[in-house]
């Protein structure tokens, strides 16, 4: 799949946990906030981001990663979210959370790479 998405990976023991982030996914994420995308780049931006928020775009992050790669089972959920945050810790996944959104963000920013301003 090719277009707007922004992948970012986080190791956690052995297992690696991929976060994509897509159009789709933060448009469930803003439906499960009730803010708007721009403002939650805006509240990355200012070390804003609350331990709620982190965790709605872990998860939507890990499912669509789930959906990506074709992998069966039960969708993610929440709760497999927080217990992400538990096994790395809220910085290490706000990092990775932050970089898959920039990414996505920023896509098809005008030719002289500058990504519009959310502001």
């Amino acid at each position: 799949m090719s277009g707007a998405r922004g992948e970012a990976r986080l190791q956690s023991g052995e297992r690696e946990i991929t976060i994509l982030l897509t159009n789709r996914a933060l448009a469930e994420v803003e439906q499960q906030t009730g803010k708007t995308i721009l403002q939650l780049a805006q509240a990355a931006r200012g070390d804003a981001l609350g331990m709620g928020t982190v965790a709605q775009l872990l998860a939507a992050g890990m499912e669509y990663a789930r959906r990506d790669a074709g992998a069966g089972g039960p969708r993610v959920t929440l709760k497999d979210a927080y217990t992400v945050l538990d096994e790395v810790g809220f910085v290490r996944a706000t990092v990775a959370v932050c970089e898959a959104l920039g990414a996505v963000l920023s896509y098809g920013a005008d030719a002289e790479g500058a990504a519009p301003d959310p502001s």
